[in-house]
């Protein structure tokens, strides 16, 4: 009783007279109301939806990455690949292409004229001549022999000589020291990546003379059989030459096996050439 009067008298509105009965049913009755009203709440609380919690920060890898998903395609294209994409593209010849055979170099009289891609020749410089590869195209050269190599520019077209794969400055003659021997073996690796060098159109030389009357009797004895067929006049430092071609072939190999018929059946010496956009004719 005492502890409820003093109670009362902290909390003088539960135990408005002083009669300690009254006090502890005043107070009974504010503990139930209390405990019912909690419950309800209680209630409430659990019946409604969480309430959200604040979005989290990408990672500056996520966001990164989600820029590259964006920009690796047009916005309607699908997230994920479809099954065409799975397969591999198509893609140009890698570098890789190899070929063994005789070099030889060439420096004056043809030092300061025009090469077949159109520049002046400069016999100082670090370039090559070859019939089939694409000009601008970079390869190395190694000499067979002692092992020397040097690296080139495919800047002309040549030699035009069976028993020979490439025509070298004579800077490139000096840095696999074969100027003095004049011919040499090598072999001739591509570097330049993204290139095709078996690819493209390519025709069949099939005679080289120095009288025109000569090419064009060759050119009409053929002319019924094959088409097209053609003369190609090159003024070189010795001299004029008519050059008979044969043919547009796509693809260097189909190129080779058309120039080998024509040694069968004809009884000619076929050097494959490729035909370069600047020169339709054939060559330089």
């Amino acid at each position: 009783m005492t502890n409820c009067k003093a109670t009362c008298r902290r909390v003088s509105f539960f135990c408005p007279s002083n009669s300690p009965l009254n006090c502890l049913l005043n107070l009974a009755f504010f503990f139930l109301l209390a405990m019912i009203a909690g419950c309800a709440s209680r209630h409430v609380t659990a019946g409604g939806q969480p309430a959200p919690s604040p979005p989290s920060t990408a990672s500056p890898d996520t966001i990164e990455s989600t820029k590259r998903a964006t920009d690796a395609g047009p916005a309607s294209a699908p997230a994920t690949p479809s099954p065409k994409r799975s397969k591999p593209s198509q893609s140009p010849a890698p570098a890789g292409y190899i070929e063994e055979g005789n070099a030889s170099w060439y420096g004056v009289p043809f030092n300061g004229r025009r090469a077949s891609n159109g520049e002046i020749y400069d016999m100082y410089k670090l370039t090559a001549a070859h019939r089939t590869l694409p000009f601008e195209t970079m390869v190395r050269v190694t000499n067979l022999h002692n092992g020397k190599s040097t690296t080139v520019r495919i800047t002309d077209r040549g030699p035009f000589v069976d028993n020979r794969i490439i025509d070298l400055s004579l800077a490139a003659a000096r840095e696999i020291e074969s100027i003095g021997p004049g011919v040499v073996p090598v072999r001739v690796e591509v570097l330049t990546e993204g290139i095709d060098p078996t690819g493209g159109f390519f025709t069949v030389q099939i005679g080289a003379f120095r009288d025109q009357g000569n090419a064009q009797r060759l050119r009409d004895r053929l002319n019924l059989s094959y088409s097209p067929i053609f003369i190609q006049q090159y003024d070189s430092p010795d001299g004029t030459f008519y050059r008979v071609r044969v043919g547009k072939v796509s693809g260097e190999d189909a190129a080779r096996q058309f120039g080998e018929q024509l040694r069968n059946r004809e009884g000619v010496t076929p050097i494959v050439v490729r035909l370069d956009e600047a020169t339709p004719s054939g060559g330089n």
